[in-house]
């Protein structure tokens, strides 16, 4: 669980599009202690320090007085691999009862494990790790579970790092054990605790949820295979945990985190479900979202990535954020194919690019053939476009499926964002070759498909329609920034070469034609993020694709929708 090279990068790259805020402005929630707080305090009866920390960072050094609820030096490596986790999962993790890691014991040992480290209810527990990580939060959220009085939870803003830096001594020496303490565990708090069935219907409903993951892109993208099969939770929101902190370790500021949450999409509305890859990281946004932020609804998920793999139904796990973008054979011989078209299910619209005579010679079945000239002529006369769509058979409210026979190219994509522009329900790009289908066994047509009105309930005619949708104004940009905007804009230039004429501000040059195959394909979401992370693009940050070819800048915005950037756009021309 702890953060790679890679991860860093990516915290160091977005770094620069978050406010900078004090340490004072984020250190206003109730839970978190001051450096200067706990320096008054510290050695008071009431109050009881915990180190959250791995053992090998205890044992090295440790604010004078607190207890470590990790393993002892003695325990924490067994044949010569180190076994501590820090966090309190040391003790805490059960691994009778549960097929997965880092899951909490039952109540009766938990409880006993509490008194064993010293906790009585009246007591105010601090508890802090190296500063900027996830431990202390992991531990904070194991007693907000267990019912511990809240108000007396709290978390040292800045950890460790932030009280050295303030000149406080530390001390390798370890404290005699603290005497028992008398908490006693009541009711659990289960309605801040999701399990593996709810997020699955909670994954299939983005509108009214929001599953929130706290790692970074190695893990999200799936460059490392940390489980047995590498990626993300389907509609995660990559938040590493890393990017909910200041550079000195402190919490960012309420404002920060909602403006950060505000921008991924995530609302006060939405029910919020932190994870990662085995519940410790996924703490930080939780404390952060919940504890800081005050969202209303928030939901941790222990059981993360582990107990979502670990499911008998195979559950998906996803590299990129959006592959449903992305259309291929077996998808569209069904959907769009002859057996579903037969049993009423005409919910696709195949849209071939190509002009007449490709179309002519060969095509899928009930193809529409719009040549790409067509949405380049009528890019900026909707009305002219809603028309020929229309009278084509194109029905907003299915899924277009745009052909080009090369997978994503310039003009495959401006038909992309002329589509997403006008409201259609949902657009994808056939990323397949004719020639590939047909390999497969699928027979192709050299026969126009008929559009003409129904005249038997399940008629394979593809009637025209008035095309009328809701049109999404923030496909393409003015070039003009937000007023106030708290993320940078930034210009990705996707052509070739830098634009004729470059946009003032930051430009970060990636050619779309870097990001596919040979064969028009999206390479890997590793390779993609690795690309685009070595150019410099930011993640959290108004990107706004340019290029001389407009269906270039359009190229590489579907690609940075596939990898599920929050704000992106085609800049008008």
């Amino acid at each position: 669980m702890r953060y790679s090279t890679l991860t860093k990068h990516f915290v160091l790259i977005t770094a620069s599009a978050l406010l900078s805020v004090s340490a004072a402005a984020a250190a206003e929630s109730s839970n978190l202690a001051t450096v200067e707080w706990l320096k008054e305090n510290i050695g008071k009866p009431n109050v009881l320090v915990l180190d959250a920390s791995p053992t090998q960072f205890y044992t090295a050094k440790h604010i004078p007085g607190a207890h470590s609820v990790s393993f002892t030096k003695e325990q924490s490596v067994s044949q010569g691999v180190r076994v501590s986790y820090g966090g309190g999962v040391d003790f805490y993790t059960d691994s009778v009862n549960v097929p997965y890691a880092f899951q909490e014991r039952p109540s009766e040992e938990m409880e006993a494990l509490f008194q064993d480290w010293g906790v009585s209810k009246d007591k105010t527990i601090v508890m802090y790790d190296q500063g900027g990580q996830f431990y202390a939060t992991r531990l904070f959220y194991s007693f907000f579970y267990s019912g511990f009085p809240v108000e007396n939870l709290r978390i040292l803003d800045g950890g460790l790092s932030k009280w050295e830096a303030a000149g406080n001594a530390v001390t390798a020496e370890i404290p005699a054990k603290p005497a028992k303490g008398d908490y006693k565990i009541g009711a659990l708090r289960s309605e801040f605790q999701a399990e593996v069935a709810e997020v699955v219907a909670a994954s299939g409903d983005t509108k009214a949820n929001a599953l929130v993951e706290g790692l970074g892109p190695d893990w999200h993208f799936g460059m490392a295979m940390n489980y047995n099969r590498p990626g993300h939770i389907p509609h995660a929101k990559m938040l590493p945990a890393a990017v909910f902190f200041n550079e000195d370790k402190t919490f960012k500021s309420a404002e920060d985190i909602r403006a950060l949450l505000s921008f991924n999409g995530i609302t006060d509305e939405q029910q919020i479900y932190t994870h990662c890859g085995g519940g410790i990281a996924g703490s930080v946004p939780f404390f952060a979202a919940k504890f800081i932020a005050g969202y209303p609804k928030v939901k941790h998920f222990p059981a993360s990535q582990l107990g979502w793999l670990h499911d008998e139904r195979e559950l998906p796990f996803w590299t990129y954020d959006a592959p449903y973008i992305l259309r291929d054979t077996d998808w569209l011989k069904w959907w769009g194919g002859l057996r579903t078209r037969t049993l009423g299910s005409i919910h696709v619209s195949i849209i071939d690019l190509r002009d007449a005579a490709q179309y002519d010679s060969r095509h899928f079945p009930f193809a529409l053939n719009i040549p790409a000239k067509d949405f380049r002529e009528k890019l900026s006369d909707t009305d002219g476009l809603k028309k020929l769509l229309g009278s084509s058979g194109v029905n907003p409210k299915h899924e277009a499926v745009i052909v080009s026979g090369q997978g994503i190219t310039p003009d495959a994509a401006l038909a992309f964002v002329a589509l997403e522009r006008l409201g259609q329900a949902k657009v994808s790009i056939f990323t397949d070759t004719l020639d590939t289908w047909a390999q497969r066994g699928n027979a192709l047509s050299n026969k126009p498909t008929i559009v003409a009105e129904k005249t038997i309930p399940f008629d394979l005619n593809i009637p025209p329609v008035e095309y009328q949708a809701e049109a999404r104004e923030e496909v393409f940009s003015t070039g003009k920034a937000a007023a106030n905007a708290t993320f940078p804009r930034v210009y990705l230039a996707s052509g070739e070469k830098l634009p004729s004429k470059t946009p003032e501000g930051t430009v970060v040059h990636v050619p779309y034609s870097q990001l596919l195959d040979e064969q028009g394909k999206p390479k890997s979401a590793a390779e993609i993020w690795q690309i685009l992370s070595k150019a410099g693009l930011p993640r959290f940050a108004e990107i706004v694709t340019v290029a001389d070819d407009q269906g270039e800048a359009a190229a590489n915005y579907v690609i940075l929708k596939l990898m599920g950037y929050p704000s992106v756009q085609v800049l008008a021309s």
